[in-house]
């Protein structure tokens, strides 16, 4: 999956985040390989941030978007029986905004959690997922604080509130890697022949190579509620976070 393009497809997901309509061309179309457009908005999973859901409007038609396969190009996978378009029709594409919104919100919010993790107990990142307005992230934290749940609540809102710019920037692979502290997992997960990497940095707080889709500052996030800390091993912990608002 490219900075700028996955295939032939150009990444205006990545562009602008904000876009949920614009105009595009089918580049080829099977029911089941599925479409690939010349342009799209529909952001295709990864990084544990699952795809966008959306549609695709064309001659008076419409087709459901319901998944991506990523292969040489970038596939949208099209629901069960719906219409397809021929390659070569001109169709608009449209993402579900609300899923899409609150995953941004999601996962920037996870970013807030990691970042006030590393920082204020030096634990890194060893897996993740989520799914609109809630999500889990496991850290390296032999340690427990008795408080660790509320503490940890009141820290990650605290950085919420306080507004921080959230900045994607490309760089070349050895400048990225030359940003401390830019891995805030445990183990390196960035491909070995990408020469390009993307970075999401919460201004102040957290800078990281990642491929998602994000809120402008942390205030878009709203507040998110700890719901529980699991042991998930001698050394593991998984902290499951929601949006409440």
């Amino acid at each position: 999956m490219g900075v700028t393009h996955h295939g032939r497809t150009y990444r205006l997901d990545l562009a602008d985040p904000t876009l949920r309509e614009w105009t595009c061309t089918v580049l080829s179309s099977d029911a089941e390989a599925g479409i690939v457009l010349d342009r799209s908005a529909f952001y295709p999973g990864g990084g544990g941030q699952p795809p966008d859901h959306g549609v695709l409007l064309w001659q008076g038609v419409q087709t459901r978007i319901v998944g991506t396969r990523k292969a040489d190009d970038l596939y949208l996978l099209p629901a069960e029986g719906d219409p397809i378009p021929p390659a070569g029709t001109e169709v608009v594409g449209a993402v579900e905004d609300d899923r899409r919104t609150k995953l941004m919100r999601t996962h920037s919010g996870l970013h807030v959690l990691g970042g006030v993790v590393f920082r204020d107990f030096s634990a890194l990142v060893t897996g993740g997922s989520m799914e609109p307005a809630e999500a889990r992230m496991d850290f390296n934290l032999p340690e427990v604080p008795p408080d660790f749940k509320a503490r940890l609540e009141e820290l990650v809102n605290a950085e919420v509130v306080a507004d921080r710019k959230v900045v994607t920037k490309v760089l070349p692979r050895d400048e990225a890697l030359a940003l401390p502290d830019i891995i805030r997992t445990q183990s390196n997960l960035i491909p070995a022949d990408e020469q390009e990497i993307r970075i999401v940095d919460i201004v102040g707080l957290d800078a990281q190579a990642d491929g998602g889709t994000h809120v402008a500052s942390t205030s878009q996030i709203g507040r998110l509620q700890v719901v529980k800390v699991e042991s998930k091993g001698k050394a593991n912990r998984r902290v499951r976070v929601r949006l409440v608002d």
